[in-house]
């Protein structure tokens, strides 16, 4: 029940993601002489028009001598000539099921037996993203296409860059990914941002602190790429996640004299680090640096401050809050309310929190799983057994699943307060409903039984 809801997330998922590349333009075609090729006589009815041969799965196997077949079968009975598009598409497909060492040799064939294709960079980017996620591919395979791209002329930019990066994180070869950044860094070009901090949030979840700092050190120190506002945010995210926020506040002072001004989602950040924290007092103190440095709080701001107020059981001031927050122009939505009824629960006002259901479907906003279980295991820990068995009543006939510690509360009250049926009906429902596993279900109302049956025997329960 102190989990930091859903929509107090720190790091949206999109802050990071990069735009597609767009593929290179196909070359122009020559329309020129379409309105004579529409007037003319029309085609005999056994005369074909020229089709583009159809690439999708031609490869059956990932042998070697068998692709160099079919593409010269494919190259020697095409009516038409085989553009950039047609090779890139024959090393994609063969890629798809080849190792890297076949899928260069296949190009090289291509390129020995069709002396007018000239690769291009799109050519060179899905041998080195098949070089990079190839579960068999080592670091020279990456290194081996980089140099067949700088022989044929083309220097790796920062797509290149960025394909390398992520393809080598997406499998997990961080350090690999990290080495190649500041080596292409070193001899061809700097990452651009959005490459910098995909690899920053990388080493953030699989690295320790210092490794990281290490990195954005050398990238500042010997290629003068610094870290941005997004970099910093990522960093300050990470260690709020990891509960040093003496951290965050040294890494708020570095961005300051960095020259960046924090923003309302770093400070959204940090203040979810005290919150989960249960710092209440410290998030205020978050709340009123942004408003000094004139930053605007927006409505993560107050769900994540009346999130760790109500967590710490400051609930007037979070109520307080909750006006300032309407009085600001933010409706207060399904997540503000829940999280006022956990700290309602958690300081025994759980009738408070009923009316405060009352409260917030008058004002439009509609409960959710969450919002039930939260009551629900309030009123069974307050012992409020009628109210409880309403709840959960009107949970089942709206089709609303038990969370794990709604429906252990549950058995556990109604059984210790001697209704073993009820009990059975609540574990019939959670696992109809697919609440939970059978097993989970199975194993609470076990263990609350066994429970019952030792305080029996012990004469604690008549």
């Amino acid at each position: 029940m102190g989990k930091v809801p859903s929509s107090f997330r720190a790091m949206p998922a999109n802050l990071l993601v990069r735009k597609p590349t767009p593929s290179p333009p196909a070359p122009p075609r020559d329309f020129r002489n379409r309105t004579a090729v529409r007037d003319s006589t029309k085609l005999p009815e056994n005369t074909q028009t020229p089709r583009e041969p159809s690439l999708r799965n031609p490869f059956k196997s990932p042998n070697l001598s068998d692709a160099k077949s079919l593409f010269n079968s494919i190259a020697a009975t095409s009516r038409i000539p085989l553009d950039l598009k047609f090779h890139n598409s024959v090393l994609q497909s063969y890629a798809s099921i080849a190792a890297v060492d076949d899928t260069v040799k296949l190009f090289q064939h291509i390129l020995k037996s069709q002396p007018k294709f000239r690769p291009g960079r799109s050519t060179f980017l899905i041998l080195l993203s098949h070089a990079c996620r190839a579960p068999d591919s080592s670091i020279s395979n990456v290194h081996r296409v980089l140099n067949l791209m700088v022989n044929t002329g083309l220097e790796p930019d920062q797509v290149t860059t960025d394909i390398a990066v992520r393809s080598l994180c997406e499998t997990g070869r961080i350090d690999e990914a990290k080495d190649l950044m500041k080596e292409l860094t070193e001899k061809h070009s700097p990452p651009d941002t959005y490459t910098y901090n995909f690899l920053l949030k990388h080493l953030c979840k699989c690295k320790d602190l210092h490794v990281v700092y290490e990195f954005v050190d050398e990238m500042r120190d010997d290629f003068d790429v610094k870290p941005d506002l997004v970099s910093f945010t990522i960093l300050i995210d990470n260690v709020c996640n990891s509960k040093n926020l003496r951290e965050a506040m040294y890494l708020v002072s570095k961005l300051g004299n960095a020259g960046f001004k924090p923003d309302c989602f770093l400070y959204n950040t940090i203040m979810k680090g005290f919150c989960t924290l249960s710092k209440g007092s410290e998030a205020v103190g978050v709340y009123k640096k942004m408003k000094e440095e004139g930053v605007e709080p927006d409505q993560i701001t107050y769900n994540t401050l009346i999130f760790g107020l109500s967590k710490s059981g400051r609930i007037e001031e979070a109520r307080m809050y909750l006006k300032t927050m309407v009085d600001a122009g933010y409706e207060p939505d399904t997540a503000t309310y829940t999280s006022l009824m956990n700290g309602m629960c958690r300081k025994g006002e759980s009738l408070g929190a009923l009316s405060l259901l009352e409260e917030m479907e008058a004002r439009g906003c509609a409960p959710n799983d969450c919002t039930y279980n939260t009551l629900l295991h309030g009123l069974c820990k307050a012992r409020l057994m009628d109210k409880g068995m309403e709840l959960y009543e009107l949970m089942k006939s709206s089709g609303v699943k038990l969370e794990t510690n709604g429906y252990a509360t549950l058995v556990r009250s109604l059984v210790k307060s001697g209704k073993v049926a009820e009990a059975y009906e609540v574990f019939d429902y959670a696992v109809d409903s697919k609440s939970l596993s059978d097993a989970s279900a199975y194993s609470t109302l076990e263990t609350t039984l066994k429970w019952l049956k030792k305080a029996k025997e012990q004469g604690l329960v008549v």
